[in-house]
């Protein structure tokens, strides 16, 4: 499995937001839906109103490498778009980390952990 599969058609994350789940957090909202192939797929949003090329790719690259180090605990089998918010730009890399991880486990893509 390749890490970089990734959602590109409009009409894949189209379909998403019209008839996936969704679990909103104050730094993004994450839309899932099963797919019918044994590994994930993900596409990212950040908008222009989050600020200007540099802070937007930041953004994005932030959003990436939260994706990759929970891949390994992820549930296979889904499509997710992460579509960012403003708050995602100024908050620290642990808060948007945790977020990730309690969005995605509101949808079932991460089983809970027991402690």
């Amino acid at each position: 499995m390749n890490i970089r599969d990734t959602l590109k058609k409009n009409s894949d994350f189209r379909r998403l937001y019209s008839r996936g789940k969704s679990a909103v957090t104050p730094f993004m909202v994450v839309y899932c839906r099963h797919n019918p192939t044994d590994h994930n797929r993900v596409g990212y949003t950040v908008s222009t109103k989050l600020g200007n090329a540099v802070t937007r790719n930041r953004a994005r690259r932030r959003l990436r490498e939260i994706y990759r180090l929970n891949l390994p605990s992820m549930n296979k089998g889904y499509d997710i778009v992460v579509v960012a918010r403003r708050k995602c730009v100024e908050a620290k890399y642990q808060k948007v980390d945790a977020a990730f991880v309690g969005a995605c486990t509101e949808l079932g893509i991460i089983e809970k952990q027991e402690q």
